[in-house]
């Protein structure tokens, strides 16, 4: 009889430890088979759109490509850049499809037309670039060659920022769908025509452009490495009349004359 009720008891006591080993085993499972965290599947993070300087020039890059048009002269950077960081963080591939722009958010998909044969691939903006007085974009090797423009190393062509890029394989041809990103002509718009550590010389520049222009304003802006002034000339809602002034301006002693949204407006 004792070793019967010591076989009772220990069937109770593992009857006991079973929910316990249960829980111990679910979690475990749990463990093995949770998903992974959502920032596994994330490419490398993209740096923030903050203002940078470039051989002693500002650049801000714009908040949003809607509707953003550029023509102008290509050129490629290649080999003595592969595999080194771009301004995204992500290893630059010479044979990716992807290009450098000055002030285009970076991600932003580009379809890039070369006036001088008709060909256009899409390409997606994951550098800073090019430097170079006159050139508008920095393609990839991969980039230069679908346009036809490697061997001759510069084109004239057109930018237009695309909001759906896809490629479409029929046979051994490579067509590309895309999607023109909604116009965000209409708006708040003015032109920066110069920016200054010393604020005298901000101000100065604006009473003498007061005489030509109703609205010019000096603004100041923290930057990393300290604050700079900002003269910007005129208020415009139509982004295409803002682009012709500030052609105006550039033709004018302001060569390196943008427009940018006006914040709060």
């Amino acid at each position: 009889m004792r070793s019967v009720k010591r076989r009772n008891d220990l069937i109770v006591f593992y009857f006991c430890l079973l929910p316990f080993a249960f829980c111990l085993l679910l979690a475990a499972c749990s463990k093995y088979y949770a998903p992974p965290s959502p920032s596994a599947n994330i490419p490398p993070g993209l740096k923030s759109q903050k203002p940078y300087r470039i051989n002693g020039i500002w650049y801000y890059p714009l908040p949003s490509a809607e509707g953003y048009v550029e023509d102008g002269l290509a050129s490629w950077y290649g080999p003595e850049c592969n595999g080194k960081p771009t301004a995204c963080g992500e290893p630059y591939n010479m044979w990716a499809d992807t290009a450098a722009h000055k002030i285009l958010p970076l991600g932003t998909c580009v379809k890039v037309t070369n006036f001088e044969n008709g060909r256009f691939t899409i390409l997606r903006i994951n550098d800073r670039g090019p430097f170079v007085a006159g050139r508008i974009i920095d393609l990839s090797v991969k980039g230069a060659q679908d346009l036809g423009c490697y061997t001759k190393g510069l084109a004239r062509v057109r930018i237009e920022a695309v909001q759906c890029a896809a490629p479409l394989v029929i046979g051994d041809a490579t067509y590309w769908k895309a999607e023109p990103v909604p116009s965000f002509r209409y708006g708040s718009f003015t032109v920066q025509i110069g920016a200054f550590r010393d604020p005298n010389n901000a101000y100065r520049l604006r009473d003498r452009m007061s005489a030509q222009i109703r609205e010019v304003r000096v603004t100041d802006r923290p930057i990393r490495d300290g604050v700079w002034y900002r003269v910007q000339a005129g208020l415009y809602t139509d982004l295409v009349v803002a682009r012709a002034e500030m052609d105006r301006f550039r033709s004018n002693g302001f060569p390196d004359a943008f427009v940018l949204a006006v914040e709060g407006q």
